[in-house]
Protein backbone atom coordinates (compact mmCIF):
# COMPACT_ATOMS: atom_id res chain seq x y z
CA UNK A 1 0.00 0.00 0.00
CA UNK A 2 1.48 3.55 -1.36
CA UNK A 3 0.31 6.77 0.62
CA UNK A 4 1.60 10.35 0.66
CA UNK A 5 3.40 11.48 3.69
CA UNK A 6 0.80 14.17 4.34
CA UNK A 7 -1.95 11.46 4.40
CA UNK A 8 -0.20 9.49 6.46
CA UNK A 9 0.23 12.63 8.91
CA UNK A 10 -3.76 13.57 8.61
CA UNK A 11 -4.56 10.20 9.84
CA UNK A 12 -2.17 10.83 12.78
CA UNK A 13 -3.79 14.25 13.46
CA UNK A 14 -7.26 12.62 13.36
CA UNK A 15 -6.25 10.06 16.01
CA UNK A 16 -8.25 10.65 19.38
CA UNK A 17 -6.40 11.36 22.37
CA UNK A 18 -4.17 8.34 23.95
CA UNK A 19 -4.44 6.23 20.45
CA UNK A 20 -0.33 6.15 20.33
CA UNK A 21 -0.57 4.38 23.72
CA UNK A 22 -3.41 2.39 23.09
CA UNK A 23 -2.23 0.85 19.30
CA UNK A 24 1.03 -0.31 21.14
CA UNK A 25 -0.85 -1.88 23.59
CA UNK A 26 -3.38 -3.45 21.36
CA UNK A 27 -0.13 -5.10 19.26
CA UNK A 28 2.23 -5.82 21.81
CA UNK A 29 4.89 -3.05 20.54
CA UNK A 30 6.31 0.13 22.04
CA UNK A 31 4.54 3.52 21.33
CA UNK A 32 8.32 4.68 19.80
CA UNK A 33 7.05 2.24 16.93
CA UNK A 34 3.64 3.33 17.00
CA UNK A 35 4.76 6.98 17.06
CA UNK A 36 7.75 6.27 13.91
CA UNK A 37 4.84 4.38 11.79
CA UNK A 38 3.58 8.07 11.79
CA UNK A 39 6.73 9.79 11.04
CA UNK A 40 8.30 9.88 14.60
CA UNK A 41 12.12 10.67 15.16
CA UNK A 42 12.54 8.23 18.06
CA UNK A 43 14.99 5.78 16.49
CA UNK A 44 17.01 4.97 19.38
CA UNK A 45 13.96 3.21 20.57
CA UNK A 46 13.18 1.07 16.91
CA UNK A 47 12.78 1.45 13.30
CA UNK A 48 9.73 2.44 11.56
CA UNK A 49 7.48 -0.59 11.57
CA UNK A 50 6.30 -1.60 8.41
CA UNK A 51 7.35 1.15 6.30
CA UNK A 52 9.62 2.84 3.68
CA UNK A 53 9.48 6.19 2.95
CA UNK A 54 10.81 7.78 -0.46
CA UNK A 55 11.28 11.16 -0.93
CA UNK A 56 9.56 12.63 -4.31
CA UNK A 57 8.70 15.85 -5.71
CA UNK A 58 5.52 16.22 -4.02
CA UNK A 59 7.14 15.02 -0.59
CA UNK A 60 7.52 11.46 -0.05
CA UNK A 61 5.38 8.27 -0.34
CA UNK A 62 5.40 5.62 2.28
CA UNK A 63 5.05 2.19 1.28
CA UNK A 64 3.45 0.45 4.19
CA UNK A 65 4.43 -3.18 3.76
CA UNK A 66 2.77 -4.48 7.16
CA UNK A 67 -0.50 -2.43 7.90
CA UNK A 68 -1.76 -3.51 11.40
CA UNK A 69 -0.88 -0.05 12.81
CA UNK A 70 -2.98 1.85 10.13
CA UNK A 71 -5.70 -0.63 9.96
CA UNK A 72 -5.61 0.08 14.27
CA UNK A 73 -5.74 3.73 13.35
CA UNK A 74 -8.46 3.61 11.09
CA UNK A 75 -10.58 1.55 13.57
CA UNK A 76 -9.96 3.94 16.28
CA UNK A 77 -10.80 6.74 14.32
CA UNK A 78 -14.24 5.24 13.11
CA UNK A 79 -14.86 4.03 16.62
CA UNK A 80 -14.37 7.98 17.74
CA UNK A 81 -16.79 8.99 15.29
CA UNK A 82 -19.24 6.45 16.35
CA UNK A 83 -19.38 7.71 20.08
CA UNK A 84 -19.14 11.08 18.81
CA UNK A 85 -22.13 10.58 16.41
CA UNK A 86 -24.18 9.14 19.73
CA UNK A 87 -23.44 12.32 21.87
Amino acid sequence: MNILFSELRELKDMLPPGSMNRIAQDLHISPNAVRNFFGGTHYEAENPFGIHIEKCPNGAIVHIENPVIYDCAIGLIVQARRVAAWN
